[in-house]
């Protein structure tokens, strides 16, 4: 089956991402054809790091319970689809996928029934297509009943911190809902949840300040021109970041569509768990983002930490209190996964940036990647070191949950008795 051309993603939305390379395994192209198109009509539609990643989530289970429910080599997440070897596993993937972003984005059916009519080319007429056809909807039906009733729907409340009749600015924080919906792996969004940040006369809280207000400053002086392009590099979020190392790490190892369709599904659901532990945590504290605390360092009757009353951040900060860093927990729980599934050296990732165009940055270990996203933040002035290194560990601790309780292989016994 030929891999979904760079012309039919540009017929799903205003441009397309990479196709898949001739390595790959054809019919995983299924998998990373969905993915590219749901991360064209995300950015069309211009969604945020959270709710892009549940919608990832809620496509890639789908495909892989579709999938899986041919070949039977691993456990379920949540569907009790049975295993039906007499199917065609393209048509189920590709069906599933579709189905899920028809129900996501309902305006672009036309265009996601022409790249499904692709897809199924290939695929030869008769009772093993119409088979998977009719799992893959029933995957895509189930993942979305499953997930109906999440909290993602919630309205948005967030009350200003203010007292009567003080300006405060008028933008609402992002994401104060995020951490009461139902996780994928974890128990709650407040498992994870770390202890409160240092004291403001503490030594680390006195460490990390004066770090970022001369190194993340839109003027620093101590910042090196590289560490500027990687601070920009990185302000690319969410699984914009993430997506194209997974198709890279998916093409190195020659993949088969199910071991595919499992990586994306561990990789989304860490992912989203890590988006919905962190907003747990950092609307459960509330903690000062480093243009706040600069501006009034004086209020935290600490001497070490002088007020800069004009300081700014390398570019501007994002919309939702600071601790823990959100970047650094989902690229942290990623990584996770793809060390526990095909370990920290994995050959040469590259990747781009719209935020830093013409700069390509290069790793050769999984464990490198996420640790310059979480550097990146303390250049671009945003997250405070303890910040960082707290995220990240929440993110190990989710993506290892992940990979340890999700989708594991059946024993050859369980595989051979279905």
């Amino acid at each position: 089956m030929a891999t979904l051309s760079r012309t039919r993603l540009l017929s799903i939305a205003a441009a397309a991402l990479v196709s898949a390379a001739a390595t790959t395994s054809a019919s995983a192209d299924i998998v990373m054809d969905w993915n590219s198109a749901a991360e064209v009509i995300g950015t069309e539609k211009q969604l945020g790091p959270a709710p892009h990643g549940r919608n990832l989530a809620i496509l890639h289970t789908a495909m892989f319970e579709a999938v899986n429910a041919v070949q039977g080599r691993y456990a379920p997440y949540r569907l009790s689809l049975g295993t039906h070897p007499d199917a065609s596993k393209e048509a189920a993937a590709a069906k599933a996928g579709h189905d899920v972003l028809v129900a996501l984005f309902p305006d672009k059916r036309a265009s996601l029934d022409e790249a499904l009519a692709q897809m199924l080319a290939g695929v030869d007429e008769g009772a093993m297509k119409e088979k998977g056809l009719e799992l893959g909807m029933r995957a895509a039906e189930g993942m979305l009943a499953n997930r109906a009733d999440d909290g993602a729907d919630a309205r948005e409340s967030y009350r200003p911190h203010t007292a009567p009749g003080a300006y405060v600015p008028t933008a609402i924080p992002l994401y104060s809902t995020v951490g009461a919906i139902r996780p994928w792996v974890m128990a709650s969004g407040s498992q994870f949840r770390p202890a409160p940040p240092p004291a403001l006369t503490s030594e680390t809280w006195t460490r990390d300040y004066n770090e970022i207000r001369e190194v993340g400053s839109r003027n620093s002086t101590v910042r090196t021109p590289e560490q500027t392009s990687i601070g920009r590099f990185w302000l690319l979020t969410g699984a914009r970041t993430y997506n194209p190392i997974l198709r890279q790490v998916a093409m190195k190892q020659d993949m088969d569509l199910l071991d595919c369709a499992r990586l994306y599904a561990l990789a989304a659901m860490a992912a989203n768990d890590g988006h919905i532990a962190v907003f747990d945590a950092k609307y459960a504290y509330g903690f000062w983002r480093p243009i706040t605390a600069i501006r009034t360092g004086e209020l935290a009757g600490n001497p070490a930490t002088p007020r800069d009353p004009e300081w700014l951040p390398l570019a501007d900060t994002p919309m939702h209190p600071e601790y823990p860093c959100a970047h650094c927990i989902t690229s942290s729980a990623v990584a996770t996964v793809l060390k526990e599934l095909v370990g920290d050296e994995v050959g040469e990732i590259v990747l781009t940036s719209a935020t830093a165009p013409g700069v390509t940055r290069k790793w050769s270990r999984i464990s490198d990647y996420a640790d310059e996203v979480r550097h990146a933040r303390i250049y671009a002035g945003f997250h405070y070191r303890f910040s960082g290194e707290v995220g990240a560990e929440m993110g190990r601790k989710i993506g290892e949950l992940t990979v340890r309780t999700q989708l594991p292989r059946r024993t050859p016994a369980v595989e051979a008795s279905r």
